[in-house]
């Protein structure tokens, strides 16, 4: 018997018999290394596998396996070639690790604004274009697709990479072709708050091989694609180490073959909740960019005034997004502080770079104003710190999701007066 959990994203909470067999399958070997010869019998090939089912499914030809979805996004930078000086433009709603990632490559973060779909703003993408400007990180930000026909658009009228950070939107499409595949590379996260899980890791996804080499030789050491035991004289470029083991990929592989299941029932249950609340004043619901690809994780709603936002979500044991945690610019300490790895402030104010980078609360005045105003119900995703701890989970009857959305009922008209 598996319990259910208490926090966490979809998969989480479907976690039962099929990772459970997947894992001792691999405990039974005594095998845990991802790399093994084809004959040997203890080689389960977990990790392998796990890249060409994941690569198959978002309809790509590649597909790397990482340790965190962190590292997956920093081997999206390497195999474009991001480096000191160069631009990357990125909303300034979205988990720190697609800013941190950034200057982890010595590169610069030029926050963006997000419009009313809460993902990055087309507009102001294209504002805050200059010279140094060498790649767009699309973040497909609460499930929900950014607007990448306008992204792709600006990114061939300028010549630009655009990496698709797909970490809360893994199996969502837009207009028919799932995240991840649409832009140069894509970086996809497996954390327990995700759309599945294996407790940690990530995915990179692309269809371009030379991105698919340099990203897989920046996870490994400089080793080429799919080496079997050890190389020397081979290795490409210098890399690190953010290779998946075969316990993590055990996991994984089990819970991408639940992802289509996971999808419908999520998008059966915020359509429920959301017809239970559609016609209720005082609210909108957040733009989505595409009804039939997001992954309907969360139902956001957007109230007329920061005040009465606040005083809804404290009704609910929450707080609207603009106090949720490291998901927003304005909160990341380390970021508007400069808090560097080193002493020397690079890459913000290397003289190479030629002009100083000034980051400060407030300085998204637009985001500031959604964000104020915006409040999370969850739908699978189940995370205080992305300001949906109250709401329904995948697992919900019908009789739960129409207690909840009651509940957000009785509140909002309280709030009319």
């Amino acid at each position: 018997m598996v319990v259910k959990p208490s926090f966490g994203g979809p998969g989480a909470y479907l976690i039962g018999e099929e990772e459970k067999q997947e894992i001792l399958d691999v405990l039974e070997s005594g095998y845990l290394f991802r790399y093994g010869a084809e004959d040997d019998p203890n080689f389960k090939k977990k990790v392998y596998t796990l890249e060409k089912e994941f690569a198959q499914f978002i309809g790509v030809k590649y597909a790397v396996a990482v340790n965190s979805g962190t590292s997956a996004l920093l081997c999206t930078l390497a195999a474009l070639g991001i480096g000191p000086g160069d631009e990357v433009l990125v909303p300034g709603y979205t988990f720190i690790a697609s800013i941190s990632s950034i200057i982890m490559m010595r590169a610069i973060p030029v926050l963006c604004e997000v419009d009313e779909s809460l993902t990055i703003d087309p507009k102001d993408v294209e504002r805050k274009i200059t010279d140094k400007t060498k790649a767009i990180m699309a973040v497909h930000m609460l499930g929900n697709p950014c607007d990448m026909e306008a992204i792709m658009d600006i990114a061939r009228k300028h010549n630009l990479a655009v990496i698709e950070d797909c970490a809360q939107a893994t199996g969502g499409s837009y207009r028919g072709k799932r995240l991840g595949s649409i832009g140069n590379i894509g970086a996809f996260s497996l954390n327990i708050f995700k759309m599945i899980t294996a407790g940690d890791g990530g995915m990179v996804a692309t269809d371009d091989y030379d991105l698919y080499e340099r990203a897989f030789a920046f996870h490994d050491q400089g080793h080429k694609p799919l080496r079997m035991g050890v190389e020397v004289g081979q290795r490409s470029i210098v890399g690190l180490d953010f290779r998946m083991n075969e316990l993590t990929g055990a996991v994984a592989l089990a819970q991408l073959r639940k992802i289509d299941r996971i999808l419908a029932a999520l998008r059966e249950k915020k359509r429920k909740l959301k017809n239970l609340l559609t016609g209720l004043s005082g609210f909108t619901f957040h733009r989505i960019n595409d009804e039939d690809g997001e992954c309907a994780t969360l139902l956001t709603l957007i109230f007329e005034s920061k005040e009465k936002a606040e005083a809804f979500a404290a009704k609910i044991g929450t707080k609207p997004l603009a106090y949720s945690g490291w998901h927003v610019y304005n909160n990341m300490e380390q970021i508007l502080g400069k808090k560097t790895y080193t002493a020397y402030p690079c890459p913000y104010e290397c003289p190479a770079y030629g002009k100083k980078i000034e980051y400060h609360a407030h300085m998204l005045p637009q985001t500031d104003d959604l964000l104020s105003r915006s409040v999370n119900i969850s739908v699978g995703v189940v995370d205080k710190g992305l300001g949906s701890p109250f709401g329904i989970t995948i697992t919900s009857s019908d009789e739960e999701i129409g207690q909840v959305a009651e509940t957000i009922r009785k509140h909002v008209v309280t709030l009319r007066g």
